[in-house]
């Protein structure tokens, strides 16, 4: 249903390490800034002690699943995974699941096989996926704080493409994805402050996508654009920042809308 990244695209494993270890000290620190009972408006029903449970659980599972070798879909219980009763536990049990996981990132050859629940199949990838989402949720608890979160723009870059990569895989717990293709038409996404811009073709049975360097500006060819800086862009594709904060769009806004709504897990 979509394209699979291209090799060239993508960055070595040691990168995509400490990237991630990047934005799990960042997310610490934007959630030891916030009160842990302060709502995260981005993940309705949250608190910010929620949301730390929730990635670090995530943490330990990807970790868990890694440092496994695990073959198939295995359960947060199934590799114990545990959580502190106690809120005042819950930034040292983060901490301590962060560091388990960059170690065993770390520690595995990247073409390692391991489950995955998006098309990739090795160690690799879960280096990739817990970049993007320790990356998202470091953004919720910063609007949370009440600040206004960036991404680095190369990570930022990056996550758009991983983003659609992962997009059909996800609709077996998102099922809206299923409903991205509609009855067609072309979106591009232009990131213009790094000359990247994607193009995805939408079909009845799904979407195709492919990504171009060198792009700073609409060229007329999409049925409707998003332009924006990078970290713009990959914020409201992840439904962490509204389309009219920071992001010019053109041509079919409806087409926009249908994606957005539809294209977010």
């Amino acid at each position: 249903m979509s394209e699979a990244l291209p090799p060239d695209a993508t960055w070595d494993h040691a990168r995509y390490c400490a990237a991630t270890a990047a934005e799990i000290a960042a997310f610490g620190a934007a959630a030891r800034g916030a009160d842990p009972a302060a709502p995260v408006p981005t993940t309705p029903g949250w608190d910010v002690a929620a949301l730390v449970r929730h990635l670090g659980g995530t943490h330990r599972w990807a970790g868990g699943l890694v440092a496994t070798r695990a073959d198939r879909a295995t359960g947060r219980r199934a590799l114990g995974v545990t959580f502190p009763d106690d809120d005042a536990a819950l930034f040292p049990w983060y901490d301590e699941g962060g560091v388990a996981l960059l170690d065993t990132l770390r520690g595995t050859p990247p073409e390692t096989p391991v489950w995955t629940w998006g098309s990739g199949g090795d160690a690799a990838w879960w280096a990739r996926r817990m970049l993007h989402e320790t990356a998202v949720h470091r953004a919720d608890a910063e609007l949370a704080a009440g600040a206004r979160p960036v991404v680095d723009t190369a990570v930022a870059v990056d996550g758009v493409s991983e983003l659609l990569a992962n997009l059909p895989a996800a609709a077996a717990f998102a099922p809206a994805i299923k409903e991205l293709g509609g009855d067609g038409g072309t979106i591009a996404l232009t990131a213009a402050d790094a000359g990247a811009r994607w193009t995805i073709r939408l079909r009845p049975e799904g979407f195709t996508w492919e990504r171009a360097d060198g792009a700073d500006g609409a060229d007329g060819s999409a049925d409707a654009e998003i332009r924006a800086a990078a970290s713009d862009l990959y914020l409201l594709l992840w439904r962490r920042r509204d389309p009219a904060d920071g992001a010019a769009v053109e041509g079919d806004r409806a087409l926009v809308d249908r994606w957005l709504a539809h294209a977010a897990f």
